[in-house]
C-alpha cells in the first residue's frame, strides 16, 4: 500500500488530485490492498460493519471544488470482493470565473461488487463542471451506484441560473455497452419540458444484475412519487430516476430502493454506513 500527499498545481489556477483504490479478497473479508493519492483527496480507515464487506469513506477537497480543479478517482476490484464507498458530506462545486472543473470516476471491476453511494453534489451558480463516470465490468462483476446532483441551493431559494454542466456515464460489461448517457445543462435553459422542467435536483441510481423482480421492488418504493420518479429495466440494468426539488427526498428514496434490492442482487441485507447518521 502506498500513499503520497503532496499538492500539485495544474498550471490552470487549480489543484490536480488523484486517488487510486484497489480492493482484494482475503480469507475472511475484503480489504483495501492498494491506495495511491496525490493532492487533496484521501480516505479514512476502512470499516467492516457487516463482516466481509469493506466500507470506505472518501474525503473530498476541503471547502469543495473550484474552477480549474482536476479530480480523478479510480477504483479497481478483484474477484470475490465486496466494497461500499461513500462520502461524509455533500461535494460543493463553486463558481468558475475562468476554466471549469473536471471530476472523473473510473471503476474497473474484475469481479465482486462495488457500491458507489456518495452524498449529493451541489453546483453553485456560474459553476462550469464536467463530471464523468466510467464503469467497466468483467465476468460476473456487479455495480450499484447513484449520483444526486443539486443545481443551486433551493433550500435558501438560490437557483442555478447560469453556468454550464456536463454529465456522462458509460457502463460496459466485457467491453459491451450496457448504458451510455450524457446530459448537458445550461443555466439559461432549464425550464423546457425536454430538459429539467425547472427542477433543481436530478438524480440517477444504476444497478446491474437486475431482473423484473428487482424492477418491481424499485417501482414499489417509488409508487407514491410518480410525478418526480421513474424506473426502467433494460437487459440486466436497473435505472431509477428522480427529478424534483429535494436532495433529501432523492436520497431517502434511493436508500429505500437500495435496501429493497440489495439482498436480491448481492445476497446481503443493507447495512447503512455509520457516517450517514452523523
Amino acid at each position: 500500500m502506498t500513499a503520497t500527499g503532496s499538492l500539485a498545481k495544474t498550471g490552470r489556477d487549480g489543484w490536480e488530485a488523484l486517488l487510486e483504490l484497489g480492493f482484494e479478497q482475503r480469507p475472511s473479508r475484503t480489504v483495501l490492498a492498494h491506495r495511491r493519492r496525490r493532492g487533496p483527496l484521501a480516505v479514512q480507515r476502512t470499516f467492516h460493519p457487516e463482516g466481509d464487506t469493506c466500507h470506505l469513506y472518501l474525503l473530498h477537497p476541503p471547502g469543495g471544488v473550484a474552477g480549474g480543479d482536476r479530480l480523478s478517482i479510480s477504483v479497481a476490484s478483484q474477484p470475490g470482493t465486496s466494497a461500499l464507498v461513500t462520502t461524509p458530506g455533500a461535494t460543493k462545486f463553486y463558481n468558475s470565473i475562468g476554466p471549469g472543473a473536471v471530476q472523473t470516476h473510473s471503476f474497473r471491476l474484475h469481479g465482486g461488487c462495488l457500491e458507489w453511494l456518495p452524498q449529493e453534489n451541489i453546483f453553485f451558480p456560474d459553476a462550469v463542471v464536467d463530471l464523468h463516470t466510467q464503469i467497466e465490468l468483467e465476468g460476473d462483476a456487479n455495480y450499484i451506484g447513484w449520483e444526486i446532483n443539486c443545481l443551486g441551493r433551493p433550500v435558501i431559494g438560490e437557483r442555478f441560473g447560469a453556468g454550464r454542466l456536463s454529465f456522462s456515464t458509460a457502463l460496459r460489461r466485457d467491453a459491451r455497452p450496457l448504458l451510455l448517457e450524457r446530459l448537458a445543462v445550461d443555466g439559461g435553459s432549464l425550464s423546457g419540458k425536454a430538459t429539467l422542467r425547472n427542477r433543481p435536483v436530478v438524480a440517477s441510481l444504476i444497478a446491474t444484475g437486475a431482473d423484473s423482480a428487482a424492477l418491481d421492488r424499485a417501482r414499489g418504493v417509488l409508487a407514491s412519487h410518480a410525478e418526480t420518479t421513474g424506473a426502467s429495466l433494460v437487459d440486466e440494468v436497473l435505472v431509477c430516476r428522480y427529478l424534483g426539488d429535494s436532495t433529501e427526498q432523492a436520497r431517502k428514496l434511493f436508500v429505500a430502493i437500495w435496501q429493497a434490492i440489495r439482498p436480491m442482487l448481492i445476497g446481503k441485507e443493507a447495512v447503512l454506513p455509520r457516517i450517514w447518521a452523523t
